[in-house]
């Protein structure tokens, strides 16, 4: 028998490539046409660039204390409107039972009249007290939804007043 020897074959040498590590800012560190060229960045542009962030920062803060106190002003607002609305339905409640509480005790008086001219005078001065009291009701509701109307805006007139003022100052 003979012995055959096998010699194993050299495997290729790989090549050695050593990546370069891209400075920041370079996606292709190899090849020259994305390569930025180094600069010196003028001292005028550089300040410049500066005053137009810090104007940008103060902007920025005016915006937002305007805008806190518009959210501040319109909850205000809300909660003087909710309040009013609150009080005008509690009066309005006031008023329909006061009227309802007055026919109960006219139909009262009514059934127990003893003859057709004493349930006349009863309907009579059930109906002129009922608009004597509508009508008071109807003045203090609209006296209320006045001075409503006039707490709700008031704060409003007086911020957009005061952004006017500012507006023309600068």
């Amino acid at each position: 028998m003979t012995e055959t020897t096998t010699t194993a074959k050299a495997a290729p040498k790989a090549r050695a490539t050593k990546a370069k590590a891209a400075p920041a800012g370079v996606a292709f560190p190899d090849f020259e046409a994305f390569a930025m060229p180094k600069m010196e960045v003028p001292a005028a542009f550089r300040e410049a660039t500066e005053k137009g962030i810090e104007n940008a920062r103060d902007a920025y803060a005016k915006v937002k204390t305007a805008a806190e106190d518009a959210t501040d002003l319109m909850e205000d607002t809300f909660e003087t409107s909710r309040q009013g609305v609150v009080e005008f339905n509690h009066k309005a409640v006031d008023a329909a039972k006061a009227n309802t509480d007055a026919a109960f005790t006219f139909f009262k008086d009514l059934m127990s009249a003893k003859s057709v001219a004493e349930a006349i005078e009863l309907q009579s001065t059930f109906a002129r007290e009922q608009f004597e009291a509508v009508s008071s009701q109807t003045k203090e509701m609209q006296e209320m939804a006045t001075k409503l109307g006039t707490d709700v805006s008031a704060p409003v007139k007086e911020a957009f007043e005061k952004s006017f003022k500012e507006m023309k100052l600068h």
